[in-house]
């Protein structure tokens, strides 16, 4: 009998083996026939970048703020739980109880963790020195009710 389950639990993933092998020659195929038609010209302006018709100045070698790509890994990973959450409200009645504990404890540790970045000043544009030179004049906005204090 042992044999004759493993022969059946083989016969079953031909599906996924054919898949897999469609995929890879269609890879295949693409990569070859652009290799083959694809135009072979060597041109003064042939490596130059295109930018939407605009020349470009200067390197485009930008360094840009890890705060930015903080940001995004931020949205990313407090977007993905949007379809964790989506999930969960399609098969809720099926869940049951047991589906809504889960559900509040992955929302509760998500909550943790954007306290956590709040807290850690993650979240905070500014620098601290910046954050400290602007502190007296918001203190004194919140002292006299939203009026500016008079300059001098």
């Amino acid at each position: 009998m042992p044999v004759n389950d493993a022969t059946h639990s083989l016969s079953s993933l031909w599906p996924l083996l054919i898949f897999f092998v469609a995929a890879v020659g269609l890879v295949t195929v693409m990569i070859g026939l652009s290799a083959l038609l694809g135009q072979r010209h060597k041109e003064r302006t042939t490596d130059d970048p295109y930018e939407s018709g605009i020349v470009p100045t200067g390197s485009a070698r930008i360094r840009f703020d890890v705060k930015f790509y903080l940001m995004a890994m931020f949205f990313v990973i407090f977007d993905l739980e949007a379809v964790f959450v989506f999930a969960w409200a399609v098969s809720a009645r099926q869940l049951g109880w047991a589906g809504y504990v889960e559900m509040v404890v992955f929302v509760g540790f998500l909550i943790l963790a954007l306290v956590y970045l709040w807290r850690v000043g993650a979240l905070e544009w500014s620098t601290t020195r910046h954050r400290h030179e602007c502190r007296p004049s918001l203190d004194a906005l919140t002292r006299t009710g939203g009026v500016r204090p008079p300059q001098g």
